[in-house]
């Protein structure tokens, strides 16, 4: 069977979303709110796939994370929440892949990121399907960071995290002797430069009348963020009306 896997980090002021608070005008507290919405929206998504859901959270936090979750969920017991376990992101992400693939035998694994508020069900169906002509997915977002990874083998991890992580996720793929491919590129709300791509598309998706992440997109129509050009040639940044 295949298997979606959110990695959740502990969704309190100051743990996630921490480089949003620091250059943009989300303070701590919003910045945490924001990542609590969106992985509620994510998770949600996940759920509507014909994958497994399994949420995997840092030690001690396994409430935190089913707060945030299952007042999303249909069926807060279709979805599986574990310990995290791995001293960093790459190991921890590499534990994962390994336990589901070969100690529980599932199909694929496919590694998506909590904060990729713009997936929608498509976009991991299409993931499993190319998953079953490769053995390893990558979903770009921006500046070489990924909201997806999808695996059917495992590649050495010890330096999955390394920017930029698409490519390196593919290197070591292709070290390891295995096929990949690359999906289309999708921003997050990870980084500043990810919301301030995410934003005119989730208004540009409410003022048309299509389906948005709801949770995430009204609470920034609550904040009142926008993306703006600012004076210099190609800049842009995100203000409150």
């Amino acid at each position: 069977m295949a298997t979606v896997v959110i990695r959740a980090d502990r969704p309190v002021e100051g743990a996630p979303l921490a480089d949003l608070a620091a250059a943009t005008p989300l303070t701590e507290d919003e910045a945490a709110t924001l990542y609590r919405r969106a992985l509620g929206d994510v998770v949600e998504i996940a759920e509507t796939s014909g994958a497994a859901v399994l949420v995997t959270h840092p030690e001690d936090a396994q409430q935190q994370v089913r707060d945030a979750v299952e007042p999303a969920l249909d069926d807060p017991d279709a979805v599986r929440f574990e310990r995290q376990v791995g001293s960093t992101p790459a190991a921890r992400l590499g534990n994962t892949v390994t336990h589901l693939l070969e100690e529980e035998g599932e199909s694929s694994v496919g590694v998506l990121e909590p904060t990729a508020v713009l997936v929608d069900r498509s976009t991991i169906d299409q993931a499993a399907m190319t998953l079953r002509r490769h053995d390893v997915v990558v979903g770009p977002a921006t500046a070489g960071g990924i909201y997806y990874a999808g695996f059917t083998d495992t590649i050495d991890f010890t330096d999955g995290y390394r920017p930029p992580m698409v490519e390196t996720i593919v290197e070591g793929a292709v070290e390891a002797g295995l096929s990949a491919d690359v999906l289309a590129p999708m921003p997050t709300l990870a980084t500043p430069a990810d919301l301030r791509s995410t934003l005119p598309i989730l208004r540009a998706r409410r003022a048309a009348g299509l389906a948005v992440p709801e949770r995430t997109s009204d609470y920034l129509d609550e904040l009142g963020l926008r993306t703006v050009e600012t004076e210099e040639e190609g800049g842009m940044e995100i203000v409150r009306e």
